[in-house]
């Protein structure tokens, strides 16, 4: 659609990063109007165009959300509507390109400006077209693909907080999974937490097949608003057009919910539990539900990072996530913790697409880690330990060592062999609880 050339200079308020722009009546029945969510170029007297969203329309005016912000505007401020909403460039071309929260190219390779152009806020696909999810997405992490299998289509986010380890872990899955393409996005990152995610996939060689959109801390916050759309819209043209098999991969989404309660306070909504709105659980659901399998083409998994604010579980943005997602990997201390972790799809893969001992394997490491943990909190009140105490507590330093340790990457194969090894060295066969043929098959073999 060609842009609308007129210019509308009546500005009623500028509050936060919001304009309101006073529309004339006859564009009540003008198809050539402001829609909502459309594009506008804002611009005052000597300035440079700012980028701008249609995001209210009501009786007589439009809301406008500048993205790199209000300061320098006033209420002479003109506003021309594009008659478009935001798009992104897909193409096979930007497989290896670096792009803004607005869509620009950061990382002085050529323009493309000249690719086709795809909308980045359309539909989720129609749930009655998707496909039962059913293959495993491997990631040489052994405290996922083992105990908590990442599944094709899957959603699940990595529960957190500031100061552990999820960036690097969430680089170390990218690079590590068996997929074909990697989508990236970062919100609100700073320089040196995106220059370590470049580096990452650079040096492990899957850069040429990523596409990373970023948002740094001295980006304008409300392009984190941007991000997911622009990450999601292009992952699915991956899967449904190309047939790859998509991984989404976004940190951190709570700066994502942080941007949209900025957004919501400067409209004058309502807000709701700890200043966010009550459509969080809308908004949020309606990023995640495009992860799919598409029959006869490929699919989207999205797997991203949500920091707890205090390590507070309850948090609106972890709550309400958890009511979306299909599971979620727990970090405690450094490490995927066995217990707060879950993947509710991993049933349509354990046994089917792996070994047939997978399932005793975790069921039987977890129970014996359960009771190190029972030895560990025993043997500091300095109560008496028995036999079996002492090698509860050397298993729990091998399974520490060996599976939960985020520097171990090892295939799932190996690591049930690892598995029966490590439980082999602390544990007589008896003491297992297994069906005999698998004791017969491979806990012999390891002993």
């Amino acid at each position: 659609m060609a842009g609308i050339s007129v210019n509308y200079d009546k500005v009623l308020s500028l509050v936060g990063d919001v304009i309101r722009i006073a529309l004339p009546p006859q564009t009540r029945d003008d198809p050539a109007a402001p829609r909502f969510g459309d594009l506008a170029m804002v611009k005052t007297e000597g300035g440079q165009p700012r980028v701008a969203q249609v995001v209210r329309i009501s009786e007589g005016e439009a809301s406008l959300q500048v993205f790199s912000g209000t300061q320098g505007l006033s209420t002479r401020t003109q506003a021309r509507f594009l008659g478009y909403p935001p798009r992104v460039a897909f193409s096979p071309n930007i497989l290896g390109r670096v792009l803004a929260g607005d869509g620009r190219v950061v990382d002085r390779g050529p323009a493309l400006d000249h690719e086709p152009q795809v909308e980045i806020n359309g539909p989720s696909a129609n749930p009655a077209r998707r496909a039962l999810a059913s293959g495993m997405i491997r990631t040489n992490v052994p405290m996922i693909d083992v105990f908590n299998s990442l599944v094709e289509s899957q959603k699940i986010p990595i529960f957190s907080t500031a100061g552990e380890p999820h960036d690097q872990l969430l680089a170390r899955i990218g690079v590590q999974a068996d997929a074909d393409v990697i989508v990236f996005g970062g919100l609100g990152l700073t320089f040196d937490d995106y220059y370590r995610f470049r580096t990452t996939f650079e040096n492990e060689g899957v850069f040429q097949r990523t596409v990373m959109f970023v948002n740094q801390a001295s980006d304008p916050p409300l392009e984190r608003l941007l991000i997911p759309d622009m990450v999601l819209a292009v992952a699915e043209k991956f899967a449904v057009e190309e047939k790859k098999r998509v991984l989404v991969l976004m940190t951190d989404m709570t700066a994502y919910a942080d941007a949209l309660k900025e957004v919501g306070i400067s409209l004058d909504r309502v807000p709701s539990t700890r200043g966010y709105l009550g459509d969080l659980y809308s908004q949020l659901a309606r990023r995640y539900e495009k992860a799919a399998v598409f029959p006869g083409a490929g699919s989207v998994t999205i797997l991203t990072v949500t920091t707890m604010p205090g390590g507070d579980v309850t948090h609106p943005v972890p709550d309400n996530t958890g009511y979306i997602t299909e599971g979620q990997f727990y970090m405690r201390n450094g490490r995927i913790d066995p217990f707060g972790s879950l993947s509710r799809l991993k049933q349509h893969v354990i046994g089917k697409e792996t070994r047939e001992d997978h399932s005793a394997v975790m069921n039987t490491m977890i129970r014996f880690y359960s009771g190190a943990r029972d030895a560990q909190r025993k043997q500091a009140m300095a109560f008496e330990l028995s036999d079996l105490d002492r090698r509860l507590l050397h298993y729990g330093e091998l399974f520490e060592a060996r599976f939960m340790d985020l520097s171990v990457s090892i295939g799932i194969e190996d690591a049930l062999d690892l598995g029966w090894q490590t439980m082999a060295e602390c544990f007589s066969a008896e003491e297992l609880l297994v069906r005999q043929n698998l004791i017969d098959k491979y806990f012999k073999k390891a002993a």
